[in-house]
């Protein structure tokens, strides 16, 4: 199938080598010229300076000829923008978008986005269904992808209190998603958000990287 991932993020980006690891051809198209460099680099001739939100762009991209199109910016008015163009003028026969604010589903869904993922939706269905009584508790193990989404109870003394993300030194492949807090509740966090005591801290990581993460947040 020819996929045009909208996006060139850290998401798109492991979207595209994913579906490009399983045979598909994939076209990124990405605005930051420093982030398609990086993907062509990593990837080789997948990626396109453009705006997705643009026909001239998705014109040249071949929309004409897509399977399918995700869109996966930071952004859920572009990403739902980028689904009706493709969906209204190329006639794409699926549209799948990157919702950063789940309560967007169901607009998204009546102007005729045929799929919408939530990270955040599909993390808190799990923690409703957990009973946790360890600091560290596996919620979800994605094998296929060799993956395990985890919830991880920050200590009082560890090292990260206080510090924001970006300063923290995660393991590769490695991310925080979501953090439950008892004052803010839940929260999907920025590279500024400082971490607390007693947060709770979804993470994604690779099964072998599980504990360098728990150490990093933890030790």
């Amino acid at each position: 199938m020819y996929i045009i991932i909208v996006g060139g993020g850290k998401v798109g980006f492991h979207l595209a080598r994913t579906l490009l690891e399983r045979g598909h051809e994939v076209l990124v198209l990405e605005r930051d010229g420093r982030k398609v460099e990086g993907i062509r680099e990593e990837l080789g001739s997948v990626a396109m300076r453009g705006d997705g939100c643009e026909a001239k762009t998705l014109t040249e991209a071949g929309a004409g000829r897509a399977d399918i199109l995700i869109a996966v910016t930071g952004d859920d008015g572009d990403n739902l923008v980028a689904c009706q163009v493709a969906k209204r003028k190329f006639h794409v026969a699926r549209t799948i978008c990157l919702l950063n604010n789940p309560s967007n589903a169901e607009i998204f869904r009546i102007l005729g986005v045929d799929a919408t993922v939530s990270s955040t939706l599909l993390v808190l269905e799990q923690i409703e269904q957990l009973v946790a009584a360890h600091p560290l508790t596996y919620l979800l193990q994605l094998k296929a992808q060799g993956l395990h989404v985890m919830e991880v109870k920050i200590p009082a003394r560890a090292k990260v209190v206080g510090r924001r993300l970006k300063d923290i030194q995660l393991p590769p492949e490695s991310a925080i998603s979501l953090i439950l807090n008892r004052e803010r509740g839940a929260q999907v966090p920025t590279p500024e958000t400082v971490l607390a005591p007693e947060d709770e801290v979804i993470a994604i990581t690779r099964v072998e990287r599980e504990a360098e993460l728990r150490a990093a947040l933890v030790g």
